[in-house]
């Protein structure tokens, strides 16, 4: 019998015989938060490149800034390519409407979506609406965020979340529907 990683691709990726082709990834995490700190983490290890933006100097965790391949405090274009994905880890901070405002006129990011719960008034919107954003860059931006798993911990939220990117990067559904 023939070595299935010499005939199915995906089987050689598997068993390390062949690299995976994943394309330019680079994950941009929104406020230093528990949340952010497993995103940034978990990120490494999925090969996306990683910036922590984070306006307020005085919220930095040191910790946090180790598992950041980058560290920005302002939307910086440098740091956005044509495969990134930017997630907002706090969505009651003072910043949020200008922060996404400043991402979102960058064309080349990919996906932008922000932590919350769909129980409560998604705040992003009447922020964009008030720095007068166009509704459909306002429309670009998801909300809740990540796989329905049913996280509970920064660590579950950031998982599904990044779950949920992979999914939408590969056009599946996510979940167990194949």
């Amino acid at each position: 019998m023939a070595d299935e990683s010499l005939i199915d691709p995906a089987c050689a990726v598997a068993h390390g015989a062949a690299p995976a082709d994943t394309g330019p990834r680079s994950l941009v995490a929104v406020f230093d938060s528990p949340v952010a700190a497993y995103l940034l983490r978990f990120a490494v290890d999925l090969g996306f490149r990683t910036v922590l933006l984070e306006p307020d100097p005085a919220r930095l965790d040191g910790r946090l800034q180790a598992s950041a391949g980058r560290l920005a405090s302002t939307v910086d274009p440098s740091f956005v390519d044509m495969g990134t994905d930017v997630v907002v880890t706090d969505h009651d901070r003072p910043e949020l409407g200008t922060v996404l405002r400043d991402l979102l006129a960058l064309p080349e990011v990919r996906w932008v979506g922000v932590m919350g719960s769909v129980r409560h008034a998604p705040p992003h919107v009447e922020a964009l609406r008030g720095l007068g954003v166009d509704e459909a860059d306002i429309k670009r931006v998801h909300r809740p965020i990540g796989l329905n798993i049913g996280s509970k911990t920064p660590a579950e939220i950031a998982l599904a979340t990044l779950a949920g990117l992979i999914a939408d990067r590969n056009h599946r559904p996510g979940g167990f529907a194949w």
